[in-house]
């Protein structure tokens, strides 16, 4: 019997979330801001507690500082279940931090690395690795340490059994310096959105994307936000719409959540389709509320609300 469901491999950081702007910074002038509210961020962070609150036993591996971002991460990681007996504290480090700034259904953002940067192959426990049934890595392009060796951490996961996702996210360099042939044969699950896809595959079209990674790609499922979500596994794609909200509150880890209920079910056995539907599901209930975990506080409201506006009944997850 593994003692973790889940054992996530990723950045941390705070995220401060400015809404209600009239517009854009611009260059020499202020402007103002509604709202504000510091949450916990970070892609992994994300998935990890939300995955926690939907009933999953989830350990994390990450670095942070010993300052109170890094105090802020812990509490919030521990409070949705999460394990954090695998998080490095490190003096002299600080820990990442990121502004947002929404405006309308556009988003900018700014990310201090920090302790992110030095999170290295060393560093990971896999003994704590070993417990779990499966491995999950976000944000390859802002986890510096980890790049070069990224093939080897999936590919020794998978030699101790684990099943495995992995989800590229935004590379702020732009250069897009991913080998996808060499990482994607040990990644069960590859989750990137519309964008992400077509940058890595330096093409025009998901048809044309999905076709070049056919050859050595599993299951991929390419996000599309307001609509929905494409599966594409052992050579046939399902697109499937999302479920929208009247009003989003906020869309930042929308993406991360759906990669939660993705997973989420596929740990119970479900098949691509079904995994993909909770995913969809996960990822609209998250826009509900502020921050990425904002509206994942209680688990038996999680459920009883997806029952009721969704229809979908909750199947004994299996420990």
């Amino acid at each position: 019997m593994k003692k973790f469901d889940v054992s996530v491999i990723g950045e941390l950081n705070v995220d401060f979330i400015f809404n209600d702007l009239n517009s854009f910074p611009s260059i020499g002038k202020e402007i103002i801001s509604g709202q504000m509210d510091l949450t916990l961020g970070s892609s992994s962070a994300i998935l990890a507690s939300n995955l926690s609150s939907l009933g999953g036993k989830i350990s994390f591996v990450g670095k942070i500082g010993t300052d109170y971002f890094g105090e802020f991460i812990l509490q919030s990681l521990q409070h949705s279940g999460v394990h954090t007996q695998a998080i490095i504290r490190k003096n002299g480090l600080k820990t990442g931090a990121t502004i947002a700034l929404n405006y309308g259904d556009e988003r900018a953002m700014i990310t201090h690395t920090g302790a992110m940067d030095h999170l290295f192959p060393e560093d990971i426990d896999w003994y704590s690795i070993s417990q779990s049934k499966h491995l999950h890595i976000s944000s390859y392009f802002i986890q510096k340490g980890l790049q070069k060796d990224i093939v080897s951490i999936f590919r020794q996961a998978k030699m101790m059994g684990l099943s495995t996702s992995f989800d590229p996210q935004w590379d702020p360099s732009e250069n897009w310096d991913l080998d996808l042939s060499k990482i994607l044969p040990f990644v069960d699950i590859f989750l990137p959105n519309r964008i992400e896809l077509l940058k890595l595959t330096d093409t025009q079209s998901i048809d044309e994307a999905l076709k070049c990674t056919d050859s050595f790609a599993n299951t991929i499922v390419v996000k599309l936000g307001r609509e929905g979500s494409i599966i594409h596994v052992n050579g046939k794609s399902n697109h499937l719409p999302a479920f929208l909200n009247q009003q989003v509150v906020d869309a930042i880890g929308a993406g991360d959540s759906f990669n939660a209920g993705y997973i989420y079910r596929y740990l119970q056995g479900s098949n691509p389709m079904e995994c993909q539907e909770f995913g969809n599901i996960i990822g609209a209930i998250s826009t509900t509320a502020k921050g990425g975990t904002g509206a994942f506080s209680n688990r038996e409201k999680i459920f009883q609300f997806i029952k009721e506006k969704y229809g979908y009944v909750e199947k004994q997850y299996d420990q």
